[in-house]
């Protein structure tokens, strides 16, 4: 009996599904393997890990895997999908795909139709693939000049916004009720094991940059006023990017309605944000079918596995 892998190597953790011709047979989840965000190395242990770990649950060896289909962010350039390549190479038999992230998040989301994915867990982008198969993304520019809504792009906005609201309250105490009342800034400091904040505002001028996305968990459904305000600006970011995509591959001037779906851990556990880029993004384009439920883009990557495999004996 054949076995497939699907594999998605996220800038948090990657997931590894192993399945036979018809249903999934083991999952297992390692650290991050975003080449790019955690470099060569950490990537590589994360994946071999992943691998071995879903292949003990599903009682197989890596020999065994028939066809690997992997997505990983930045495989659209090349020299990321062979390093990439190079990794799996060294625990699993050949062929194996490595492929974009949203690739694996759009075939999981709408299998072969058209329709539009916003990806928002570490980094967040946009894509999407009209009734003629053309794609488009937006966003996904990475966490220094953009990824906004991101996991990441929230971390950040979290400090600065406490590190303003802090600044206000120094010039007038009694308009600022929103940094005096603050649950957040304990929150943050803890996360980061910082004194102060001006020991923040120092972690967070680091160099390399932190990790930004660690705090993201402490505002996902904060009721902190300044931590809402957040996660508002979040799902709107989202919702402006998902309405490029709905509007480059779907004319306005077409009446049908356009199908959109959420991926990524922002989504997943900030019910806020699930909220707000609903509403924003039917602001935008009344067209739109949001799917309510987060997808797992684990199942697209394994979707894909069985089709190239099948290509390859017909072919």
């Amino acid at each position: 009996m054949p076995y497939y892998l699907g594999i998605d190597g996220g800038g948090t953790k990657t997931t590894c599904v192993i399945g036979d011709e018809s249903q999934t047979l083991a999952v297992a989840t390692a650290g991050p393997s975003n080449i790019v965000r955690v470099g060569e190395k950490r990537a590589c242990e994360s994946l071999h890990e992943g691998v071995r770990q879903a292949c003990e649950a599903a009682k197989i060896t890596p020999q065994q895997i028939a066809c690997t289909v992997a997505g990983e962010s930045g495989a659209t350039r090349p020299e990321i999908r062979a390093i990439a390549l190079r990794i799996l190479s060294e625990v699993l038999p050949m062929p194996a795909h490595v492929v974009g992230d949203m690739e694996i998040a759009v075939e999981a989301a709408f299998d072969t139709s058209p329709g539009v994915i916003v990806i928002a867990g570490t980094g967040s982008i946009a894509y999407g693939r009209d009734c003629l198969g053309n794609t488009a993304r937006a966003g996904g520019w990475g966490f220094a000049i953009g990824d906004e809504g991101s996991a990441h792009w929230i971390g950040r906005k979290a400090v600065t916004a406490v590190l303003r609201a802090s600044d206000c309250e120094a010039v007038n105490p009694n308009r600022h009720a929103a940094f005096t009342n603050s649950t957040l800034v304990g929150s943050l400091l803890r996360a980061w094991s910082a004194d102060s904040l001006d020991d923040l505002a120092g972690k967070a001028n680091m160099l390399p940059p932190p990790d930004f996305a660690q705090l993201f968990p402490v505002l996902a459904n904060s009721k902190d006023e300044i931590a809402r305000k957040v996660l508002m600006n979040a799902g709107q970011e989202l919702a402006r990017i998902a309405a490029l995509m709905t509007r480059r591959l779907f004319p306005t001037n077409e009446s049908q309605s356009v199908p959109v779906a959420m991926i990524g851990g922002v989504f997943r556990h900030a019910s806020l944000v699930r909220e707000i880029f609903y509403n924003e993004l039917r602001t935008l384009d009344a067209r739109v079918q949001v799917n309510p439920q987060v997808v797992e883009p684990v199942e697209g990557a394994l979707r894909m596995a069985r089709r190239a495999a099948e290509k390859a004996i017909i072919g």
